[in-house]
């Protein structure tokens, strides 16, 4: 029984680190400033292209001995997820408020972490100490608090009540945890698909940063701030990314 509720405790870790990162948007209840909102956006772009690469695209690689297998499946993956997020573009008008487009690329992106976090615990399931899988959702969680308030600060910036804007943040991270679940359950078969679903991820995050972030980090304000910003997000989920 014991063991049952370490598991669940630490499933629902990752999840904990987005709720924390969304909470961000407390500090700005009356607004935020046009040069920090650029700040942040680019801040928001690099911390997705870092993930897109140390978080998804790597990972998936990894999971391949043959190289030219793993390059066509994660290749595959990529151009998956871009053609999806493209054809919800076109036909439910995502991006008319591109921080929608902002919020469903990073809770597609926080399924295969949920899942990813879900095999290390089917591990401890089957015998392996909780340590196994313990500093992976430490990690996730700790990837997940610049992306929580990377879904909650647009949506405040765009003027939606702060509490709104924090709960939209926190339910992206609640993907985790349920499909972290659902692996547990049905470990064998989701394992073998995993590096297609984070390279999944992986193309729609780029998409994102590509057609929404970066244009609208430069849009009608020509400084550095934003682009500061990007080498600062990209910096920061890239040494998170390799020391857990």
């Amino acid at each position: 029984m014991e063991n049952y509720l370490s598991i669940i405790i630490g499933i629902l870790i990752p999840f904990f680190g987005t709720t924390l990162g969304a909470g961000v948007v407390f500090l700005f209840r009356n607004g935020i400033n046009k040069k920090v909102e650029k700040i942040l956006l680019g801040f928001s772009a690099g911390v997705m292209i870092a993930a897109s690469i140390w978080s998804l695209i790597i990972p998936a690689l990894e999971d391949y001995e043959n190289k030219l297998l793993g390059a066509f499946v994660c290749s595959s993956g990529v151009i998956a997820g871009v053609a999806f997020l493209m054809i919800s573009n076109r036909y439910l008008n995502i991006t008319k408020v591109n921080e929608n487009m902002l919020a469903l690329a990073i809770t597609l992106h926080n399924i295969p972490e949920g899942m990813a976090v879900g095999v290390a615990f089917a591990e401890v399931l089957r015998g392996e100490n909780l340590m196994v899988a313990l500093p992976l959702a430490i990690g996730v969680a700790i990837q997940n608090i610049p992306e929580g308030a990377t879904i909650s600060l647009p949506f405040r910036s765009k003027g939606m009540s702060t509490n709104k804007s924090f709960l939209l943040g926190m339910l992206s991270g609640a993907v985790e945890p349920f499909f972290a679940v659902i692996t547990l359950v049905l470990s064998s078969f989701i394992t073998c698909i995993l590096p297609f679903l984070l390279s999944f991820a992986a193309g729609a995050m780029i998409l994102v940063v590509v057609e929404e972030l970066i244009p609208e980090v430069h849009l009608d304000y020509k400084n550095s701030f934003g682009t500061l910003g990007i080498i600062f997000g990209f910096l920061i989920m890239m040494i998170l990314d390799n020391i857990f």
